[in-house]
């Protein structure tokens, strides 16, 4: 009995990690969780903003309060479900529950989650004068981090590009001393009020380099306004250096990240999944993408097969004869078309706004010609799923393409049911 509680209560933490993480395609209970916690996020944002307003808080008050406290039980609950399941997370799945759980709770992402709740639980028990702690809601925002993409994309590439980033404000600082003190040898004597000391000197060189130049400090002399004119120049350089270093860093780190999902949905592909690296890499350079709106047709059945396509994001359903099947991002589908002569099996629609990567045959062809290696790869693979003859008028689509979508939908199902 004991046993059979212990085993529902990890199925029951491995269920909510894969919700609170995202670890199923096409989860639809886990894209809900996400969602509602982003809107939340954002509506907290909004009524902290308009809380600040006098005569909005005199009217909406109470109901900013009731957005409070929903929002600091939500992400209570949250916070403490993430620490239960931490121990689900891969890397820490070797290790203890406690040293799991300590992971989770010192890393970047969980210290975010603990600042997010913990200053409001303070605030209720500490004395007025000190519930400036609910400024601590700003914090909030950044728990976007973990459901934008984006915003991972860019703290990675802060992250990576941080010494580049120091030594530009080691180099603003260098210069800002410099122009100081340059200032204040040509124009101590004509403003000492302004330029007297160095140190007061700084607060012209900060603004000047900032390119803000609030004009409350300028120089009056013409040797002053020449050293001013050379710091103006420097400090456009000097924006413009990290500027570049985090846009390219940015992109990179984009690129990099598209890189690696591509590749990961290209390798699960039957055809291609024993490749070697850089056959895959060859494969990926021939896909090029396509955008669809809601309700747009793929393809339809009966129409000649010429390519596969793989679901970047959005959602694809396709209707075969007895039954329709939805796929979702980092799914494929039409793998056998790149083969042979073949018609479409079914209809395929776009559902929502989708992002497809098509993989023409014929330029498969062309780069199996080049490469024998890569041809006799997927002749071999061919043959063993499909028999002797693989390039017949078949249709295109094989069961393997399907059956992960559909235990998907019956393992959601189920789970909804529960």
């Amino acid at each position: 009995m004991r046993r059979h509680i212990w085993r529902n209560g990890v199925d029951l933490r491995r269920r909510l990690y894969e919700i609170l993480e995202h670890g199923t395609i096409g989860d639809r209970t886990g894209l809900i969780v996400g969602r509602f916690i982003v809107a939340l996020i954002v509506t907290n944002l909004v009524t902290m903003t308009l809380d600040s307003v006098p005569a909005l808080q005199a009217q909406y008050g109470p109901l900013f309060i009731a957005v409070e406290l929903l929002s600091l039980v939500v992400f209570t609950i949250e916070y403490a479900l993430r620490v239960w399941v931490a121990a689900e997370h891969a890397p820490h799945r070797h290790s203890s529950e406690r040293k799991a759980r300590w992971e989770f709770v010192s890393s970047p992402l969980g210290v975010i989650d603990l600042l997010a709740v913990l200053p409001f639980w303070l605030a209720l028990v500490l004395p007025g004068d000190l519930r400036v702690v609910l400024v601590f809601r700003i914090v909030r925002f950044l728990k976007l981090a973990r459901y934008s993409p984006a915003m991972r994309s860019l703290l990675d590439a802060l992250y990576s590009e941080r010494r580049a980033l120091f030594g530009c404000f080691v180099i603003l600082l260098g210069a800002t001393l410099l122009a100081a003190s340059v200032m204040h040898v040509v124009e101590g004597h004509a403003q000492p009020d302004k330029f007297g000391t160095i140190p007061e000197a700084m607060w012209w060189a900060i603004v000047t380099l900032g390119t803000i130049g609030y004009g409350d400090v300028v120089p009056v002399t013409v040797l002053g306004r020449i050293v001013a004119s050379v710091t103006i120049f420097v400090g456009l350089i000097m924006v413009a250096l990290p500027i570049g270093i985090v846009a390219t860093a940015f992109a990179d780190e984009v690129h990099r990240r598209d890189f690696v999902v591509t590749w990961g949905m290209v390798a699960r592909v039957p055809l291609f999944a024993e490749l070697q690296a850089t056959d895959i890499a060859d494969i990926m350079r021939l896909l090029r993408a396509q955008q669809l709106e809601a309700g747009d047709v793929i393809a339809k059945r009966g129409e000649p097969a010429h390519s596969m396509y793989f679901v970047a994001a959005g959602e694809v359903e396709i209707e075969l004869k007895h039954e329709r099947v939805r796929l979702g991002a980092g799914h494929f589908f039409g793998e056998i078309a790149v083969l042979r002569r073949a018609r479409r099996s079914a209809t395929i629609i776009a559902l929502t706004r989708t992002s497809l990567l098509v993989l023409d045959a014929h330029d498969l062809h062309v780069l199996m010609e080049r490469e024998p290696r890569i041809a006799e790869h997927i002749h071999e693979v061919a043959r063993s799923r499909l028999g002797g003859d693989v390039v017949t008028r078949k249709g295109d689509l094989v069961v393997e393409e399907l059956e992960e979508a559909e235990t998907i939908q019956r393992s959601t199902s189920s789970h909804s049911r529960l």
